[in-house]
């Protein structure tokens, strides 16, 4: 098992870290091989995932898990929302990372893939997890990366970690008192909704008939700008968000599909937020777009 210097997902990238470790986390980046001759090869009940829900990248391996149908396949623990180790790790997962990497002092974070087999870790990089359980256990769900679709899948996610989530999170830190020469990111994320608006006047889902990976991405998006993002701009930037009423609809459609609404816990995604949020609160977060808890319900 290799271990490599860990790169920041782009849900962590712009948040104050619980504590911080007095080392950087490795990020371990095991791969699911297709037969005996790769090591770790798909095999049922060998792996297990940890997750927290509340934690935006463990959400979507989460749904993504969920839409495969691997609960009988590949069990999931699920973690608490606030990590329980000073240094922003969990207790649980401690002797996984100790197997896995000699004299491991960094925390112990989710999300993890791990090998009963050998009691260590697979991996912890999620693009990689979401590739291997799309490819490597699909089950009975829908082929979430499809061969002909992988470049849009891609380019959709690059849009939503960029161009919506990295842009919310500029806009919200520039605060209420700014310039208007301040506001490019809010133009930015203006843009972007609009392209995922446009998107879906072509089909159900982000890329036509079908769900794909790109909706997994798109859905934890936006939950994440209309229950964390929406703490920190004002009144006005999220009554324009509000107005791509097709992708809210959208949003709010999935929320009722089981494998997505099962993992959302939107009391727990806050606690978890303002566990590190240092950022101010505006007029927005008076304003929720979708009832969450009703669409859940269905």
């Amino acid at each position: 098992m290799s271990v490599v210097p860990s790169a920041v997902s782009h849900a962590a990238a712009h948040a104050v870290p619980f504590a911080a470790p007095s080392v950087a986390a490795p990020a371990f980046r095991g791969r699911i091989g297709r037969d005996a001759r790769s090591g770790h090869y798909a095999v049922p009940h060998r792996y297990r995932l940890h997750l927290a829900p509340a934690d935006p990248d463990c959400l979507g391996v989460a749904v993504t898990h969920s839409l495969l149908g691997l609960d009988d396949t590949l069990p999931l623990t699920v973690l608490p929302a606030l990590p329980d180790t000073p240094d922003g790790g969990y207790a649980d997962l401690r002797p996984l990372y100790e197997a896995s990497a000699h004299l491991y002092r960094g925390p112990a974070a989710a999300p993890v893939l791990s090998d009963a087999w050998t009691g260590r870790i697979v991996s912890t990089h999620v693009p990689d997890i979401l590739r291997d359980l799309a490819l490597r256990f699909r089950g009975d769900g829908p082929e979430l990366l499809p061969e002909d679709r992988q470049d849009e899948i891609r380019a959709v996610a690059d849009l939503c970690a960029h161009s919506v989530h990295a842009a919310a999170q500029r806009a919200g830190e520039l605060g209420l008192d700014d310039t208007a020469a301040h506001h490019d990111p809010l133009t930015v994320l203006f843009a972007a909704l609009g392209s995922l608006e446009r998107r879906l006047a072509a089909g159900p889902y982000v890329l036509g008939e079908a769900p794909t990976a790109a909706d997994v991405t798109v859905w934890v998006t936006l939950v994440h700008l209309d229950t964390v993002h929406r703490w920190h701009l004002d009144a006005a930037a999220m009554e324009r968000v509000a107005g791509h009423t097709a992708l809210w609809a959208y949003a709010g459609r999935l929320a009722a599909h089981p494998a997505f609404g099962r993992h959302l816990d939107v009391d727990a995604l806050l606690d978890r937020h303002r566990a590190h949020c240092r950022g101010r609160e505006a007029a927005g977060a008076a304003m929720r777009i979708v009832d969450w808890s009703a669409a859940v319900r269905g």
